[in-house]
């Protein structure tokens, strides 16, 4: 049992590499682009909100620190649920090779993503805290909790698309850029969910992203408390996906078989 162990995690580890050295043959290229990614989406909010005359946060404290606490949860958020969406199909002819299975292939892209994002806001928060003005964090690890809940729940989204892609193979991609586009808007990183009218907060309050970002800037800022959103709800939906999307996954995995895509 031990030996298996440690072969399951020596497998997860070199797939973990693998995935990482997907985009880019060298790691530390691929992690300049997240890098790059989440900087162009940070200044591009901050131009956003210049043209529109809002030069400070609408919550007390700092403009900046206020776009990073929705941008990098949210950077997290969609690119989890890309990697595990994407992770491969029970009908990959890779996974046809013993000892490698989906959960190999989930648990090592989910990770891969979690490196990429932990590590791209480390940097850009070191580069801000040294080149801008000093970090001041009401409660750090408030804040890295939601970032790591942010990371599992939208694992637990991406399971449920990979078991529809196994499924839909044209659909399933499909829906999965339909979630990541929705997210642009219904994350809640551009507002602030204690400001919004009755109406809106009805359309936006379905999203966990929004809540998790919501109580975010409440561990990050002194003067925010949120009052519109909570952790249950995001808590509960993130263990019934994982529960829905492990239940898929097996009888996808049992179903499929080398013929399948031949048969249909």
């Amino acid at each position: 049992m031990v030996g298996a162990a440690f072969t399951t995690l020596a497998l997860i580890y070199h797939q973990t590499v693998h995935s990482l050295r997907g985009k880019h043959r060298n790691a530390v290229i691929g992690l300049l682009l997240t890098i790059a990614q989440s900087s162009v989406m940070i200044l591009a909010f901050v131009v956003m909100y210049w043209v529109f005359g809002v030069r400070h946060s609408p919550i007390r404290g700092d403009f900046l620190l206020f776009i990073m606490s929705g941008i990098l949860l949210f950077m997290i958020f969609n690119m989890s649920v890309g990697a595990v969406a994407g992770a491969g199909k029970s009908t990959s002819a890779m996974l046809k090779h013993g000892p490698l299975n989906t959960a190999i292939s989930m648990c090592a892209a989910a990770l891969g993503a979690l490196y990429n994002n932990m590590l791209s806001a480390l940097v850009l928060l070191g580069m801000y805290h040294a080149l801008w003005m000093p970090l001041d964090l009401e409660n750090w690890r408030g804040a890295l909790a939601m970032m790591l809940f942010s990371w599992f729940s939208g694992c637990t989204v991406g399971l449920i698309l990979l078991s529809i892609t196994s499924w839909l193979p044209e659909i399933g991609p499909m829906l999965t850029r339909i979630v990541r586009r929705v997210n642009m808007i219904a994350s809640g990183k551009m507002f602030v969910a204690n400001m919004l009218p009755g109406f809106l907060l009805r359309a936006f309050d379905w999203n966990p992203l929004l809540h998790l970002i919501d109580q975010n800037r409440g561990f990050v800022f002194i003067n925010y408390t949120p009052h519109n959103s909570n952790l249950t709800y995001p808590f509960y939906l993130t263990l019934t996906l994982l529960m829905i999307g492990l239940m898929a996954e097996f009888v996808t995995r049992n179903m499929m078989s080398l013929s399948y895509m031949a048969g249909r």
